[in-house]
């Protein structure tokens, strides 16, 4: 899997009432790079993730990958291209984990009605990279809700996406297993953008951090840049400080009222 350069250009989103959700946002983000989406709860983080996987057309702007306007491209393509994992998942999928990991061929022409030796090799590498090798035949709906976020992020893994999409990764999961997110966010070899709401995590994971505040753009670069007590303030009605320990290089974000 290789990642591929992401563009947004003056994208905003707009209910059919008029309401504006997400004001024009802009920023590029290169090939390979991780980019966290931080806000507080209503700042348009979900909004801004559903126009990159293609969920919601932009009312207005575009977005391109390696230049090409993905409302350009039929779905079977986008699919192959974005993956997305987001923070609900169903309970009632009447389907082993194994089957729905391989859902993830789908846009590559195979899946569960088509399903090569290549394919099984990639759907079996996903489930044993995300720790699933003993649920493999499990029923879906029988699983926690972290253990159902890992499958998905397998199934998302099994499409051999070039951009993943990943809204709050480690919601539901437990400290190892948030680890191991971290881990696999930093050894992919894929453009990530990620909606965060653990601002040091997003410090330590991201090349590059978009702060959102009411759906306007407060701050785009890098976490140093970007995640300031000035910043923080304005997105987040709170006090920031940076705490720096003698055992890190990077300083520790801590806040108060």
């Amino acid at each position: 899997m290789n990642g591929v350069s992401l563009s947004v250009r003056k994208a905003g989103w707009q209910v059919r009432q008029g309401e504006t959700i997400l004001h024009p946002v802009s920023f590029d983000l290169e090939a390979g790079k991780v980019l966290g989406i931080a806000g507080a709860n209503g700042a348009g983080k979900s909004t801004l993730l559903r126009l990159l996987y293609r969920f919601h057309k932009p009312s207005e702007g575009a977005i391109f990958l390696d230049g090409h306007d993905i409302w350009r491209m039929s779905s079977r393509e986008a699919a192959r291209k974005v993956a997305a994992v987001l923070q609900e998942q169903p309970t009632d999928f009447a389907l082993s984990v194994y089957e729905i990991v391989a859902l993830g061929r789908r846009p590559h022409g195979s899946g569960l009605a088509r399903s090569g030796k290549r394919d099984a090799e990639i759907v079996e590498t996903a489930i044993e990279r995300m720790g699933l090798s003993p649920y493999s035949h499990r029923s879906f709906g029988t699983l926690s809700g972290g253990e159902r976020q890992r499958v998905m992020v397998a199934r998302a893994l099994a499409q051999e996406p070039q951009v993943l999409i990943l809204d709050e990764p480690t919601n539901h999961l437990d400290i190892r297993h948030q680890l191991e997110i971290v881990s696999l966010i930093g050894s992919l070899n894929i453009t990530i953008v990620a909606s965060l709401h653990d601002l040091n995590l997003a410090s330590e994971v991201c090349d590059r951090v978009l702060l959102l505040h009411k759906g306007h753009t407060v701050g785009f670069g890098t976490p140093e840049t970007v995640l300031t007590p000035e910043n923080i303030a304005e997105a987040y009605s709170v006090q920031a400080r940076l705490v720096q320990f003698a055992h890190s290089e990077r300083a520790h974000l801590t806040f108060h009222l």
